[in-house]
């Protein structure tokens, strides 16, 4: 069973028809994004009068996609990968933590354009292609 979880980064790709991201969404058993990912992609469409908002609402009522919450034990998976990536001197940006959080969490592997998600040893990141 293939479960995956959008950063914003990969929703976007999704958005432009990003083969290697569309393709992965299409093979996933189940595709799930978090309130941090959802805000990201809302703050860019801002600029566009909120054009794209209603594609949003479509891909999240998707038969396959959820959203996951952030709780407490995504606050407690935060702690550790924060501390992990101090440790290892390889910052990674405060909402991708989150969104890493909520992926060790729920047994997701981050699917992402990012490369940076590789620095997080308690995620499996899948680093889409063209």
């Amino acid at each position: 069973m293939t479960r995956i979880l959008l950063d914003t980064s990969g929703l976007s790709a999704f958005f432009r028809g990003r083969t290697g991201v569309v393709e992965a969404i299409r093979e996933a058993d189940e595709v799930a994004v978090n309130p941090v990912v959802i805000g990201e992609v809302l703050a860019g469409w801002r600029k566009t009068g909120g054009r794209y908002e209603r594609d949003l609402r479509e891909f999240l009522q998707g038969p396959r996609v959820r959203v996951v919450n952030i709780t407490e034990a995504t606050s407690q998976n935060y702690a550790v990968i924060v501390e992990s990536l101090r440790k290892a001197g390889k910052p990674v940006p405060t909402n991708d933590v989150w969104i890493a959080a909520s992926a060790m969490e729920h047994g997701f592997a981050v699917l992402t354009t990012d490369r940076h998600f590789a620095r997080i040893p308690q995620i499996v990141s899948k680093i889409a292609g063209p």
